[in-house]
């Protein structure tokens, strides 16, 4: 490393430090425990969406004002690891609430063409035994939208998908 003031190794630590505390606060809304009537501060939320999105290939786009419920931002944040998942090449996720909804819209050139995954985060596949570990937020996330009294909705169209709960 070099002497006296910081250096291009430092910037690197500095940004990996940044990127592992932001997915440990992500991974705490997305698997944490939510309270009934537990509210998530919009400033935390966007926060936390900031600095995963530095540097990364999917951007998410918060649209929501204002605090949210935690474990409607539960589910919205699973769902947002599961666009992740299927957008290996970038891409965006605009997150929007209407008084009766939440959606998510994921756009991209290219998503990785996993029909199966989608199927069994919208309910549609009871048999989640062929996910890997690296996609249990695709079982999740349904099991969680059923503890709401939610359903989710997903659509696929040609650079764009579309979920709704």
């Amino acid at each position: 490393m070099s002497g006296g003031s910081p250096g291009p190794e430092t910037a690197l630590i500095e940004d990996s430090v940044r990127n592992a505390n932001a997915r440990i606060r992500f991974f705490r809304i997305a698997y944490g425990a939510a309270q009934p009537g537990q509210l998530l501060s919009r400033r935390e939320v966007t926060s936390v969406i900031d600095d995963i999105s530095h540097g990364a290939r999917v951007t998410f786009d918060w649209t929501v004002e204002g605090d949210v419920d935690r474990a409607d931002a539960r589910l919205a944040f699973l769902l947002m690891q599961c666009f992740e998942t299927v957008m290996p090449f970038g891409g965006t996720v605009r997150i929007i609430r209407n008084p009766d909804c939440w959606s998510l819209i994921g756009t991209s050139e290219r998503f990785r063409d996993e029909p199966g995954l989608w199927d069994i985060a919208g309910g549609r596949a009871a048999d989640m035994s062929a996910l890997k570990a690296a996609e249990i937020h695709f079982g999740l996330a349904p099991l969680v939208a059923r503890d709401l009294n939610k359903t989710l909705e997903i659509d696929q169209e040609s650079g764009e998908i579309r979920v709704r709960f």
